[in-house]
């Protein structure tokens, strides 16, 4: 990253991974912490400060349950990572899965030159992953479909999309979503993250969007967008099957810990949808 006094969307890649690397016991993500660097735990001690203690554990058991989803189904041959940033699934999971990482040609190209460095240096098992760049606000649908189904063949995959939609508007999203039924098959699934609409009116949240306007690309206005529960119930051809949040994913895989500061949690909840067989 550059020395600049704002971080991009994109460099939020970044602060993700360090989040899960905080705790690799909980995220089960032994890799995350080769992303790190100054300027990154720079941005969490503002962030720590100003929004939030509680994320980093957020986002540990947000790794968790993808982690555990992939594990416990094992009839999941391709994960599929719209807005994949720096996460490292491919090297946590089986090496028998197919992956196919989708982003930004920025962090594709420095995520690609970086995976193939540390996989040639024997920091990285050998994984099976095809990298994609792509832009969601731009007409993406023709060539990104032909390149997923040449890699997928209708094999049953698996969509994770988390950290994207708080920055899209409504339309973008459907539009994703209805790619999405394009390029899957009956008993596919889908893993998407968002805040409910109910977060709004919470201080935390409140930080928390003026935290990235004030200290993102220049004050760029963001979205921050929140979906009700009715968005994911009434999707076209999919049926949403498991729906958890912080609280219940603390309580499956850390019942022990304490939140110390509740008004504090960025709540967000995970849907997982399966298209209709």
């Amino acid at each position: 990253m550059q020395d600049k006094d704002w971080i991009e969307v994109h460099e939020t890649a970044f602060v993700t991974s360090m989040y899960r690397a905080s705790n690799e016991g909980l995220s089960k993500d032994t890799y995350a912490k080769l992303w790190s660097n100054p300027k990154t735990y720079k941005w969490i001690e503002g962030f720590l400060e100003h929004v939030s203690e509680e994320e980093p554990y957020a986002h540990c058991l947000r790794n968790r349950y993808f982690y555990e989803f992939v594990k416990a189904n094992n009839n999941i041959e391709v994960v599929i990572n719209f807005g994949c940033g720096f996460s490292m699934y491919p090297f946590l999971l089986d090496d028998h899965l197919i992956h196919i990482e989708i982003d930004l040609p920025n962090i594709i190209e420095h995520k690609k030159a970086k995976v193939n460095d540390w996989t040639a240096s024997g920091d990285l098992p050998k994984r099976n992953i095809h990298y994609i760049s792509s832009d969601f606000s731009s007409r993406y649908e023709g060539e990104l479909l032909r390149k997923i189904h040449s890699i997928t063949n209708h094999k049953r995959s698996l969509i994770i999309l988390e950290g994207v939609l708080f920055f899209l508007n409504m339309e973008q999203t459907k539009r994703l979503f209805r790619f999405f039924n394009a390029i899957q098959t009956k008993g596919d699934y889908i893993g998407s993250v968002s805040f409910q609409d109910s977060i709004r009116t919470t201080e935390v949240f409140e930080r928390l969007v003026n935290f990235f306007q004030d200290k993102t690309e220049e004050n760029r206005e963001f979205i921050c967008q929140t979906l009700p529960d009715s968005f994911y119930e009434t999707i076209s051809d999919y049926n949403l099957i498991e729906h958890q949040d912080y609280y219940s994913l603390s309580k499956a895989y850390a019942p022990n810990k304490i939140t110390k500061k509740p008004k504090d949690v960025l709540n967000e909840h995970v849907y997982i949808l399966r298209k209709i067989e």
